[in-house]
Parts: structure tokens; C-alpha cells; sequence
């Protein structure tokens, strides 16, 4: 098979797997629950042994290779010609990047959604529903302020929730939790106002270095919902409330303050809300207040295209569903979501 052969059938592959419109429950049988998990195991068990994050290596080794590509490709055959030797190389490492994406964790974003898997039910998804649902968050965290600030991180207990939480979802086998990571891109992380990342490829836990430590146990379970396949932003952070519900006072106290944000209490926060917890809400908005607004913005419209490119509908605004989802789920007497 000639070069140009090889490489054409690469090409056809991206392509098919940007375009092929493979059947939801197909993705869901075969590849979500079948191949997905034990790959899921292998590599994220693989790279917690890690300290560091194996993904800033990826992007610094493949800057350094386009910069070294780039110079040599200038350099013996000019910016014409050499330019396009570049481009031609651009293309099949981004087929390349693009099949690997696929096979490690973006086929999960194909899945069926929960939404569908789940008994919901519209009618509960409610303006009042939503007031009272902010209500009881801000009730939660008057209530269990002093203890989610005395309470030191457990990992384990965050762990033994996530288990529980993804199982009561239909998980067959346990989902390996990742070693949350600082990374290199902690400082771009606060200017975009980005609390976490799921490295795609080496199934890793990505932390923002500048989170309260309440913070925290919400994001790293919503990174783990990540990891058991639950792709979709609203699907991740429906599976971090149902982990941090179940969790310590610091978990619960996490899933309240970040969902607080999706759904507001009746009454403005400064009245429904005591001194300890506005302080923490007033550290959250201030910090944000400093990070670069252009920046934040075209991360932002970049990864609602990349959101809308992998087939969520609607980008970035996915996020929000949780409240329709939280609302919406008919729960048992443990709290676990019933199905269809």
C-alpha cells in the first residue's frame, strides 16, 4: 500500500468519525460501556502514578516538535513550498490527533444522554422548583459552613461517594478516580476562569491551582464524572451533585456553592445568605473579576465550537441543564435516580 494510499485512508476515517452518524445506542453499548471503561482503567491507573500531569507534557513536546517542524520545513524549502510541506503535515497530525481523541474518550460525547435514560419529567422543571431548589442550597451552606471549613479534604470519601453516585447511574464495573493534578496551564486556567480539565487522551485530573478549597470536592467529581464517560458538561455535573450529596460536609457544602450560581434563592443572596458563605461567594467573584476578559472570551466561544463540533447542541450553555436535570429526575427513597 503506497503512502498516499495510507494516508487517504486516514483522512477518510477523521472524516467519517466527525460526519457518520453511528447510532447513540450502538456508541452506548459498545463503546461507553464496553470498550471505554477497561480502556478508562488502564489509563487512568497509568498515569496517577504520575505526580505530574502527563499532559503537559503532550503539549509542551508537541509545541516544541511544530516549532522544530516549522524551522526546518522554512529553512530547506522556503516559505512557499515549505509552507505548504507544514500544512500538509499539520493536516495528518490533527487525523491523527483527532482518531486518538476518539478512541480514548470524545466517542463518549455520541453516548445516549441521561436525559433520555432517566425517568424525567418536564413538569418539574419549574421557575418555583428552581427558587426552591436555590433556597435549600443556600440553606445547606448557612448550615454546614463551620463544618465544610473544618473538615480536611478527603479524597477517599469524595472516592467512595463517586463510586456509589456512578453505579446508582448503571455503571457495571468501579470508574478509577484520578489523581487531581496541578498543571502548567494553571495560569492560563484562572485567566479563562477554568476550574478543571479532563485530559482526553491520558484520562487524567487537571486542577485549577487558585480554587477555595471548598471548591474543590465539585469540581474534582465533576472531572471524574468526566472519566466514567459522562462527557456532556450538564451530565458531569449532575453525577458531581449526586457524588457530593452523598459525601461530607465539605462535599455538600461544594455541590450547594457551585450550583447556587444555576439557581438562586427567592431572596437576593446578601439577605438569604449568613456571613461565612457570602464571603466565600465574594472570593469567587473576586477572583474572577481579575481574570483577562478577552482571553475568557475566546475560550469561551473556542470551546462552545468545540462543544457544538462533538454534537452538544448547545455549546457552552449545556452547563446549565443540571438544574433541569436535578429537577426534572424522579429520585428514590436513597436518593438514587429512577429509570425509564
Amino acid at each position: 500500500m503506497s503512502r498516499r494510499i495510507r494516508w487517504g485512508t486516514v483522512y477518510a476515517l477523521a472524516i467519517a468519525g466527525a460526519l457518520a452518524p453511528i447510532p447513540s445506542s450502538l456508541v452506548e453499548r459498545w463503546y461507553s460501556l464496553g470498550i471505554y471503561p477497561i480502556l478508562q482503567r488502564v489509563l487512568t491507573s497509568a498515569s496517577d502514578l504520575f505526580p505530574f500531569a502527563l499532559f503537559d507534557v503532550l503539549w509542551v513536546s508537541a509545541s516544541a516538535a511544530f516549532a522544530a517542524v516549522s524551522y526546518r520545513c522554512i529553512r530547506t524549502a522556503g516559505w512557499r513550498a515549505g509552507g505548504l510541506r507544514l500544512a500538509l503535515l499539520a493536516a495528518r497530525a490533527t487525523a491523527i490527533v483527532y482518531l486518538a481523541f476518539l478512541a480514548t474518550w470524545g466517542l463518549n460525547y455520541r453516548r445516549v444522554p441521561l436525559i433520555d435514560k432517566l425517568a424525567f419529567d418536564p413538569a418539574g422543571v419549574t421557575a418555583a422548583a428552581a427558587s426552591r431548589l436555590g433556597d435549600d442550597n443556600a440553606a445547606t451552606l448557612n448550615g454546614l459552613y463551620a463544618r465544610a471549613h473544618e473538615t480536611p479534604e478527603s479524597l477517599p470519601s469524595l472516592a467512595a461517594a463517586f463510586q456509589d453516585a456512578v453505579r446508582s447511574l448503571g455503571a457495571r464495573r468501579p470508574v478509577v478516580p484520578g489523581r487531581p493534578k496541578p498543571t502548567l496551564l494553571g495560569g492560563y486556567f484562572h485567566e479563562v476562569s477554568v476550574a478543571g480539565m479532563t485530559d482526553p487522551f491520558l484520562l487524567e485530573t487537571l486542577i485549577a491551582p487558585d480554587l477555595l478549597d471548598v471548591e474543590r470536592p465539585f469540581v474534582i467529581a465533576h472531572e471524574w464524572a468526566h472519566l466514567a464517560g459522562y462527557a456532556d458538561e450538564s451530565e458531569a455535573n449532575f453525577v458531581a451533585w449526586l457524588t457530593c450529596r452523598r459525601g461530607d460536609a465539605r462535599a455538600r457544602y461544594s455541590a450547594a456553592l457551585a450550583l447556587i450560581g444555576y439557581a438562586r434563592p427567592r431572596k437576593a443572596l446578601n439577605d438569604a445568605l449568613d456571613l461565612g458563605p457570602s464571603i466565600d461567594i465574594y472570593a469567587i467573584s473576586y477572583r474572577y473579576a481579575r481574570t483577562n476578559q478577552t482571553l475568557r472570551f475566546a475560550a469561551r466561544q473556542g470551546y462552545d465550537k468545540y462543544l457544538k463540533a462533538n454534537r452538544v447542541e448547545r455549546g457552552v450553555e449545556s452547563y446549565d441543564t443540571v438544574v433541569q436535570l436535578i429537577l426534572g429526575t424522579a429520585l428514590d427513597q436513597h436518593g438514587n435516580p429512577r429509570f425509564k
